[in-house]
């Protein structure tokens, strides 16, 4: 698919280290909820912690399509290492884009490193695809704001030493969504449990609360009432992650299938002999491939410069759902292996249901097509 030299070499470093230093451990680190922080520091030493940072930060500063592809390659390992790290990127790439010198100063050269790990704070408890219903209020008091409410589904909640904060500075007033920047040792700053879910169990998933927070008004990182339509710009890069993200999934499922199929015998051949499972791989090929054919268009557009967010939209519709449908073939072709957890896909199939939904469910990105369709 036209990659560069060095994408290639990018794509196949990660590609090992998801395979050699991420999945030999991704099942224990699901079953014990805890993230691999032994991982964390090896994506630090790959540079891979400051993907999305200017190099003059010490940074990375990958294109769209490199970060397209890291995110294939770490979700063909671990979905829960993947988000970690798009997440933590999310956060540099608003203290990059939005923020003042003496922000990118402070803050980019050790997220870099690794640490802090950034996290991302805009959904609500009542406020998830509808972010205008936020009710965490930033209010001004001279020279500090003070923060109020609560956010949910954070990852990178509990680790995370650096927090990109949105919220209102007139709880009634739906145009005053502010971009700030939280240190996680805020005090007024509480963190929730960890989140008891279906799959991503190894990611750090938690609430926030905020309860009188006070940050100095240096912390903002837009003008007020910009925040929304910075989230909504950072957050088109993070819908073409999560397609990656799917894509590497689906991959992963299906190269276990393709495995297994060869392997396992049933009436005297190998299964993979029968024209059902055949069909059933020849669709799991063609649902990846779409997604990643998608997702590497939205990925490109993006490096050009034009617009793109229609493309990032189908682009992560239909990796995710597509996702779901692979995982879900590759459980029925491993039959009761699937089932348990000794299979080694039951994990996928657990884990495929999260990219239709968070950074924007999969009917919101049907609501963008269609706008760009019809508006």
């Amino acid at each position: 698919m036209d990659l560069t030299a060095e994408q290639r070499a990018i794509r196949d470093t990660v590609r090992e280290f998801a395979r050699e230093e991420i999945r030999p451990g991704a099942e224990e680190a699901d079953r014990e909820e805890r993230f691999p922080e032994d991982v964390w520091d090896g994506l630090a030493d790959l540079d891979m912690t400051g993907l999305t940072t200017p190099e003059a930060y010490g940074g990375f500063d990958a294109d769209s399509l490199t970060y397209s592809l890291v995110n294939e390659e770490l979700a063909g390992g671990m979905l829960a290492v993947a988000t970690a790290l798009s997440v933590h990127c999310l956060a540099t790439s608003c203290i990059a884009e939005f923020g003042d010198e003496r922000h990118r100063e402070r803050w980019l050269p050790e997220m870099v490193d690794g640490r802090p790990v950034g996290a991302f704070a805009l959904s609500e408890p009542h406020a998830g695809s509808n972010p205008a219903a936020m009710s965490t209020e930033a209010r001004r008091e001279g020279d500090e704001y003070v923060i109020n409410g609560d956010k949910q589904w954070i990852t990178n909640g509990e680790r995370s030493g650096v927090i990109i904060l949105f919220a209102k500075t007139d709880r009634e007033d739906d145009r005053s969504i502010t971009q700030f920047l939280v240190p996680k040792d805020t005090e007024g700053l509480e963190v929730g449990p960890t989140e008891d879910k279906l799959g991503l169990r190894a990611s750090d998933t938690t609430s926030l609360t905020f309860d009188d927070a006070r940050i100095p008004v240096e912390n903002r990182l837009t003008e007020e009432g910009r925040g929304l339509s910075a989230a909504l710009s950072i957050l088109t890069g993070g819908r073409i992650a999560i397609a990656s993200q799917a894509v590497g999934l689906a991959q992963h499922a299906l190269d276990e299938s393709l495995a297994y199929a060869q392997d396992r015998e049933q009436f005297g051949d190998a299964i993979g002999e029968i024209q059902t499972i055949r069909h059933k791989l020849a669709e799991m090929r063609t649902k990846t491939q779409a997604g990643r054919l998608l997702t590497r268009d939205a990925a490109r557009r993006a490096d050009r410069g034009e617009e793109h967010r229609e493309a990032a939209s189908m682009a992560k519709y239909v990796a995710s759902e597509n996702a779901v449908d692979v995982a879900n073939e590759a459980v029925q072709i491993h039959g009761g292996y699937g089932y348990t957890t000794e299979g080694g896909v039951e994990r996928l199939y657990r884990d495929a249901k999260i990219t239709t939904i968070y950074e924007g469910t999969s009917n919101i990105q049907k609501n963008v097509i269609a706008r760009e369709l019809l508006d």
